[in-house]
């Protein structure tokens, strides 16, 4: 069987390097083509002596078409300008991706969204197998409880972490609304101040922590009267992340166009 040909987008980064160490330790992938921004002081490098795993014999380029020619998926986890030029290049190379991306706005998920007619891609706000079963439970539990709790959801992460609340939060605070049957952007609350009045049973609260060297710490709180109820994932290392993306990356291979999440790979819809 031959091996499923690799591009690490963002590969000079924190969660770009975690990734090639992730690609270069399974035997079924081949790291083929790794870049990071115009300009970085890391181009010409030798992609997993940078990740710390030895010599890969990918040295980091700036992208372009050229890096799209030879792979099969491209794993994106930069930023929201960069990941759309990153799906236009994939749509010319009839490329798969595998975008972990967070801050998009509507309009970048619309453009995914449309490239997935023609490619496929899988896209999460976090590819932890943990995170993924918690978003199953949270929404079973939101079910359950039904109007008897009030919802909160509580993250925390790095000081480098520049959009907030989380996407996984996000995703939480949608499985639960979608399990109650309630619209997120209608009945979300970002954070309080001064006399904000009685809490209202059906909105879902944001709380966001951001310091130190947090890897990533997300909680649902359910808190009705004499009970809560709290489910709560805590990621210690980005290999988790990783190594969640190389297994959608793998599965990605034997998909047509169409746009997947981490349900979909961990066969959990």
């Amino acid at each position: 069987m031959s091996r499923v040909c690799i591009g690490i987008a963002g590969a000079a980064g924190r969660m770009g390097r975690m990734l090639v160490q992730a690609v270069m330790e399974r035997e079924e992938v081949q790291l083929t083509a790794a870049w990071d921004r115009p300009g970085s002081e890391f181009l010409g490098r030798d992609a997993g002596e940078l990740a710390g795993v030895g010599p890969s014999g990918v040295l980091l380029g700036e992208g372009g078409e050229a890096a799209f020619g030879g792979c099969d998926v491209v794993i994106d986890f930069t930023a929201p300008a960069a990941t759309l030029a990153h799906v236009a290049l994939a749509e010319s190379r009839g490329a798969r991706m595998v975008i972990g991306t967070t801050g998009l706005d509507e309009t970048g998920k619309r453009r995914i969204a449309e490239a997935s007619g023609r490619i496929p891609i899988v896209m999460a706000p976090n590819f932890s197998v943990g995170v993924n079963v918690m978003i199953q439970l949270v929404a079973q539990a939101a079910k359950a409880l039904g109007e008897e709790v009030d919802i909160e959801i509580i993250e925390a992460h790095h000081r480098h972490k520049v959009d907030a609340p989380s996407g996984t939060a996000l995703r939480l605070g949608e499985a639960a609304a979608e399990a109650l049957q309630r619209n997120l952007k209608e009945v979300a609350i970002y954070g309080r101040q001064g006399l904000t009045g009685p809490r209202d049973r059906k909105t879902i609260g944001f709380a966001t922590v951001r310091g130190g060297d947090v890897v990533g710490d997300h909680t649902v709180l359910y808190a009705g009267d004499g009970e809560r109820l709290e489910i709560t994932h805590k990621a210690s290392s980005r290999m988790t992340f990783a190594r969640g993306a190389v297994r959608a990356a793998l599965w990605l291979a034997g998909q047509g166009p169409g746009l997947f999440d981490m349900r979909d790979v961990l066969d959990l819809k």
